[in-house]
């Protein structure tokens, strides 16, 4: 059994994905904005259509950090999730996601969330895989990808602090 052949590096902008969503009073609470865990749900769903468009493997969620929630979405606005790679590891990939609401009425558009989430890509045994690399092409790609190497380091403290002790929260 031999190496795995190397991918070519492929553009942060192969990944983009876009999804367009309608909110409608099912998905919003009593005050009449849509509740977060339904957009946690769009945002995970774009996020791994993204992860999937870069490496063109099955992936599984490994986190989702930095989901801050800056604006409240209202009933009858329209939400558009836009997700791509931003980085890559070995096996693992950061996706960046940012929701767009707009009111159809008035053509009015605002930022309402950004989200950074971790994905892995599984080999046909379920297995992690090694991913192509990414490269930005535009300063705003420049940027996310420049940041990355130290969100990753503070996931991997976390994941250390958290997860490493034997006398954890529930020991």
């Amino acid at each position: 059994m031999g190496a795995e052949p190397e991918v070519q590096a492929r553009p942060i902008a192969n990944s983009r994905s876009v999804m367009t969503e309608m909110v409608f009073p099912g998905d919003t609470n009593h005050h009449g904005t849509m509740f977060g865990g339904t957009l946690m749900q769009y945002i995970d769903k774009i996020a791994a259509i993204a992860a999937m468009r870069h490496c063109n493997m099955p992936v599984v969620t490994a986190s989702t950090d930095s989901l801050d929630f800056l604006s409240p979405i209202k009933v009858g606005e329209a939400i558009e999730l836009e997700a791509f790679v931003t980085w890559t590891h070995r096996s693992s990939m950061e996706v960046y996601c940012v929701v767009r609401a707009e009111n159809l009425f008035t053509g009015e558009k605002r930022l309402t969330v950004t989200a950074f989430s971790t994905f892995v890509a599984l080999n046909e045994q379920g297995r992690p895989a090694a991913v192509p690399a990414v490269y930005p092409e535009n300063d705003a790609e420049r940027a996310l990808h420049d940041s990355a190497a130290e969100r990753f380091a503070l996931r991997q403290k976390r994941r250390k602090q958290r997860y490493s002790s034997t006398e954890g929260p529930d020991k």
